[in-house]
């Protein structure tokens, strides 16, 4: 085995993590319609999305461990000395199986795809319950109102948002894409980064501060349809 072996091999695991991802959301949606049809299994079937959220995070998790350990120990070997490859896997499986046992799962719900499945679910709940009111009629209004206050558009690029994330800090939204391009410019200058928002205080936004918003996501694609159609 050779360095760029295991580089090639990292990449790969690298790569499966945003097919995790992209597995989160969609578990995510469903769970979202899954409250919208407030079906009589509705609580059994949100238990069981849950799991899934919570295995993927897991997952999501060990997969960032093992490449940072993997990283840390082949920077360690020098490409001129490749009888010490030999030894490599045993030492990642021992520092890798030492910090998994250091883990809490507890932690696991402070992962970013949990909390945005957690917050979809009762944002979700919050407003089949409300529609199902006898005053719907001033709930049409409330949503209108939260509606326009929430701008689709990104204060970033000054398009719609395609993935909308809400900073838990500051409540303000940006597109994904474009917030963490801004953190990673602003990280490699070693400054914070300020909330784009005018006004906004927030002089700090870290990448943990962002949470998915699926439920602005969905009336955003809504919209569109609406859009198209007339």
């Amino acid at each position: 085995m050779s360095l760029s072996a295991v580089n090639g091999a990292l990449s790969n695991l690298k790569s499966c993590l945003a097919d995790i991802a992209t597995g989160m959301d969609i578990v995510t949606d469903v769970a979202i319609d899954v409250v919208e049809s407030q079906d009589e299994e509705m609580n059994s079937s949100i238990k069981e999305l849950e799991t899934m959220i919570l295995d993927c995070a897991k997952l999501d998790r060990e997969i960032n461990i093992f490449v940072d350990i993997a990283k840390e120990v082949t920077s360690e070997v020098n490409a001129q000395q490749p009888e010490a490859l030999f030894g490599l896997s045993d030492k990642v499986k021992e520092q890798f199986s030492e910090r998994i046992a250091r883990l809490s799962d507890d932690e696991i719900h402070s992962h970013q795809k949990v909390a945005a499945f957690k917050d979809s679910i009762g944002n979700a709940s919050k407003q089949t319950n409300q529609k199902s009111a006898e005053n719907t009629e001033e709930f049409d209004e409330d949503i209108a109102v939260t509606q326009s206050q929430v701008n689709f558009t990104c204060p970033l690029t000054q398009v719609e948002m395609l993935k909308p994330v809400k900073n838990k800090k500051c409540n303000h939204y940006y597109d994904e894409s474009a917030i963490l391009d801004l953190i990673k410019t602003r990280r490699n200058l070693k400054k914070k980064c300020r909330c784009p928002v005018v006004g906004c205080e927030n002089a700090d936004v870290k990448e943990s501060d962002l949470i998915l918003d699926q439920i602005l996501r969905r009336r955003i694609q809504n919209q569109k349809k609406k859009n198209s159609k007339n």
